[in-house]
């Protein structure tokens, strides 16, 4: 399962929380700042359906390592100083693959994909393999594509320059705002708007 950050779906009631969370002071999407809670958190929240984790504590090295190495990275929901919500996952070139995610308040994880997606648009990162198939991530506009077009995307993705600063700033969240993107498109195309 995919999610084509184009077809990302920003629920009425996931705009209003963001809209609340953007608003308050307490609140911010960090990168990379804790990446070893964000990935113990993972492993440690129970999942409807699972009995335990794939992230066991070889696993849980390996990526740290991989994290030192520029290429793993943890988008993570903060409340007040407190970690609440994140997920990580592995960029190539211009290719996100998440991993996993996790919530300890309500909408958490939903807000660190939405900072993912807007974070993704604005470095030319198109895709998002989301790898499991959940109606939780359907909702959010994942779907399945063919393999074959699945590793074509990857072949050509992970070729190209991926982002060289991993920072969230506030003004990533107009990404989302489809009226504001078309701005921003407009801006890099002269003329734009109407013929006058």
């Amino acid at each position: 399962m995919v999610l084509y950050t184009a077809e990302f779906k920003l629920s009425r009631s996931l705009r209003k929380t963001l809209r609340h969370f953007r608003q308050d002071p307490g609140c911010e999407v960090r990168i990379d700042t804790a990446f070893p809670r964000v990935i113990r958190a993972c492993a440690s929240t129970p999942r409807a359906g699972q009995s335990g984790t794939w992230i066991v504590p070889d696993m849980v090295d390996a990526y740290a390592a991989w994290q030192q190495l520029g290429d793993v990275h943890s988008f993570e929901t903060w409340v007040d100083d407190d970690l609440v919500g994140g997920l990580y996952g592995i960029c190539l070139g211009r290719m996100f693959f998440g991993e996993s995610m996790f919530a300890w308040q309500t909408d958490a994880s939903k807000i660190a994909l939405a900072a993912l997606v807007s974070f993704c648009r604005a470095h030319g990162i198109d895709m998002i393999d989301c790898q499991q198939r959940t109606g939780h991530l359907s909702s959010l506009g994942a779907r399945e594509i063919p393999r074959s077009a699945f590793l074509e995307h990857v072949r050509r993705a992970v070729q190209a320059p991926g982002p060289r600063v991993w920072a969230f700033e506030p003004s990533l969240w107009d990404a989302l705002d489809p009226l504001k993107r078309q701005d921003a498109a407009c801006a890099s195309v002269s003329p734009c708007g109407p013929p006058a």
